[in-house]
């Protein structure tokens, strides 16, 4: 498997947060259908004053982490020490080196 750039990273990350940020308003809508509040609607609009756009703003920052952090556990999954964890050697007590 080839490694992935930056760009590619980045772009796999976003569609994570989108992903996890729909499946919030998901269950939200759920539970406001189980749960109706007495005076609004689900969510929509009955006008159009009442129309407001849902905005989510996501610091690059946070995804600079997130990709710094990636490919730290990356790297460490290519370290000797990783692979020697993985074959899941004993020492002479039993106990994994």
């Amino acid at each position: 498997m080839s490694e992935l750039t930056d760009e590619q990273l980045r772009a796999q990350i976003e569609e994570l947060i989108r992903d996890e940020i729909q499946e919030g308003i998901n269950d939200y809508l759920d539970e406001q259908e189980k749960n109706p509040p007495k005076e609004k609607s689900l969510g929509f609009a009955k006008t159009e004053e009442e129309v407001n756009e849902l905005k989510v703003n996501i610091l690059n920052s946070e995804v600079d982490k997130l990709l710094k952090e990636y490919k730290k556990i990356k790297r460490s999954q290519k370290s000797n020490f990783s692979q020697i964890k993985k074959l899941g050697l004993l020492d002479k007590d039993g106990r994994p080196l």
